[in-house]
């Protein structure tokens, strides 16, 4: 769900990337004579920062663009044409597309900063969440309750089941790493996203394997590598809560798909 989302969110960012700074250059026509067009390049690199402060890099390049598009049409002699007959008005145009892409890369770098620090934080919650109920030694269907539900908001998947004992058939497999094994292919997720199959979670500990989940993405989403890694880590907190209550399952070796 996140995945589509985030491109709604981008086709968004793309349009206002066109608009916004059309929009800007188009308002403060009636000052035209008075408003000087340096304090106008200003006002438009402030509609490239809103859109890549909450969009991504090219919707932020193609507001530079635009905005200097627009400048030029709207702001240089002759009026309402693109053409630039002032060296001042060329070099403020350029200097416009210039500043305007740093600024973007800025704002989109600052951005993914912020964003990285709040799901870092939510990755750990989720992470001591579980750790201290297998810490507490609370029942293992209790620990996995917890964890199939932390998948499905983690991965934004349709479905999950958890199954004890053989492990059966070959689907695609979650590793540990976040990368998805596939027969004897690795299938890249962050290219194609999750494929449209059951996915495969063991939950083991200490080369024992208690149980599997089995996980229904909705295709084409593709989770961070860093959710699918904390996606592992919660699957071996499930292990490690099965082996505390079975201790007899410990030197068991994997079954293997």
């Amino acid at each position: 769900m996140r995945y589509f989302g985030r491109m709604h969110r981008d086709r968004w960012a793309m349009l206002a990337a066109v608009v916004l700074p059309l929009a800007m250059a188009t308002v403060l026509l009636p000052w035209r004579s008075s408003l000087a067009n340096t304090d106008v390049a200003l006002l438009l690199v402030v509609t490239i920062v809103a859109v890549a402060a909450n969009g991504y890099r090219a919707a932020g390049a193609l507001a530079a663009v635009s905005a200097a598009v627009w400048f030029d049409f709207f702001w240089t002699k002759p009026y309402e044409r693109f053409t630039i007959t002032r060296g001042t008005d060329i070099a403020t145009s350029v200097l416009l597309l210039a500043v305007g892409i740093a600024v973007s890369e800025l704002a989109v770098r600052g951005r993914r900063a912020r964003r990285t620090v709040v799901f870092d934080t939510a990755y750990l919650s989720e992470l001591r969440s579980t750790v201290r109920l297998v810490a507490e030694g609370r029942d293992p269907h209790e620990v996995t309750r917890h964890v199939r539900a932390e998948l499905v908001t983690l991965l934004g998947l349709r479905d999950i089941r958890f199954e004890r004992g053989q492990l059966l058939g070959h689907p695609p497999r979650l590793e540990a790493d976040g990368t998805l094994a596939w027969g004897d292919a690795r299938w890249d997720i962050d290219e194609h996203g999750f494929p449209d199959q059951d996915i495969e979670l063991r939950a083991g500990s200490r080369g024992a394997v208690f149980g599997r989940f089995m996980m229904t993405p909705v295709p084409g989403t593709a989770p961070s590598l860093q959710a699918r890694q904390v996606a592992a880590m919660l699957a071996a907190q499930v292990g490690i809560s099965f082996a505390q209550q079975e201790p007899s399952l410990r030197s068991r070796p994997a079954a293997h798909a």
